[in-house]
């Protein structure tokens, strides 16, 4: 395809504010625009499906004041104190939701990422990457760009908040893979930067959020997560097990993808990401298990299940999303809430 914007992202202004789904996110949309507490009820809380668009979406604004904040909206609100109350009203409902889900989860490192090293037998029935290497078709790689969109164009971001939490051994593993998805001194190979390439191949917009309104609650939890993780120290465990559970699977998924974007002509930009993390991951795969999660082992071992929880919450909500995107293809429709217009020339 040929490009059809600059890959560029802008990063002085945040992105726009959408409209909330439900009271919750309702509630945190008005209080963004208009300056004042949010307004809800004690009901809406207790109502509120952990999983749903409401809650979520309300979860992914007050999260994203930690990162761009929102055009229009001050910056000082990232630390006000009626929004981050109930922020952690609605992080509670979520965390709770997981813990449930993965009660009889993994307790060790072992438990929960064995699974991993190991290919499916069956392609047919591995998810998302395996249908898009055989059989997908670029408006199926448009969509699954757009959706993977706001986690990768602020990819490794969350994970950066574990550095001061961690010492030794871990620490100095963990920025070495850092800086790697930092593009190791050079901007033009920050990965965030090569995803917005990936996205102007696609003839879609790069600008930092721009598909919030057209992805749901499976996509909004997967970056979510991140942001919980991330955004608080008794966590920090969890954070190292999601870090661990994506570098471990990214480099097999990523091989899949080049092959897609090469099948259906993407563009070189496109091939080029997921090429570059076949590489770049297989390396940070063995650095991860062996130095993060084994230099946080050895200073704190009590975190090992902490560790396996953040490695299980990763992989129940990427399941979820990835039944979610191939329940709608498979259905032929559109796995986005708004159906993407076609690139320019088409």
């Amino acid at each position: 395809m040929t490009p059809t914007s600059t890959s560029t992202p802008d990063t002085t202004v945040g992105p726009r504010l959408v409209a909330g789904r439900g009271d919750l996110s309702g509630a945190v949309e008005r209080a963004l625009r208009t300056g004042r507490p949010p307004a809800y009820t004690e009901g809406s809380l207790r109502r509120a499906d952990p999983w749903g668009e409401d809650l979520q979406l309300a979860l992914y604004l007050l999260y994203e004041l930690h990162y761009r904040g929102f055009e229009g909206v001050d910056d000082a609100r990232e630390w006000d104190p009626e929004l981050l109350r109930l922020r952690r009203e609605l992080e509670d409902r979520f965390l709770q939701a997981l813990r449930t889900a993965l009660a009889d989860g993994p307790r060790s490192v072992e438990e929960a990422f064995a699974p991993l090293l190991v290919e499916p037998v069956d392609p047919a029935g591995g998810g998302v990457s395996h249908h898009l290497e055989s059989e997908g078709e670029l408006w199926q790689l448009r969509e699954y760009a757009a959706l993977r969109s706001l986690y990768h164009l602020k990819e490794a971001d969350p994970h950066a908040w574990a550095i001061p939490r961690l010492t030794g051994r871990a620490k100095a593993a963990m920025v070495a893979v850092e800086y790697d998805e930092f593009g190791a001194g050079h901007a033009d190979r920050i990965h965030a930067r090569l995803f917005a390439d990936l996205m102007t191949d696609l003839g879609l917009d790069t600008a930092y959020g721009h598909y919030l309104d057209h992805v749901g609650a499976p996509v909004l939890a997967t970056v979510n997560l991140m942001s919980l993780f991330g955004l608080h120290r008794a966590l920090r465990g969890a954070l190292v097990g999601h870090f661990a559970c994506v570098e471990v699977t990214s480099s097999p998924g990523s091989r899949r993808l080049a092959k897609a974007m090469r099948r259906c002509g993407a563009g070189e930009a496109a091939e080029r990401f997921y090429t570059e993390h076949v590489e770049a991951d297989a390396v940070h795969e063995q650095i991860v298990r062996r130095e993060v999660i084994g230099g946080l082992l050895a200073d704190e071992p009590g975190l090992e299940p902490d560790i396996a929880f953040g490695c299980a919450a990763t992989v129940l909500l990427e399941n979820k999303l990835d039944a979610h995107i191939r329940d709608a293809w498979a259905a032929g429709r559109s796995a986005l809430r708004n159906p993407l217009s076609p690139p320019d020339g088409v």
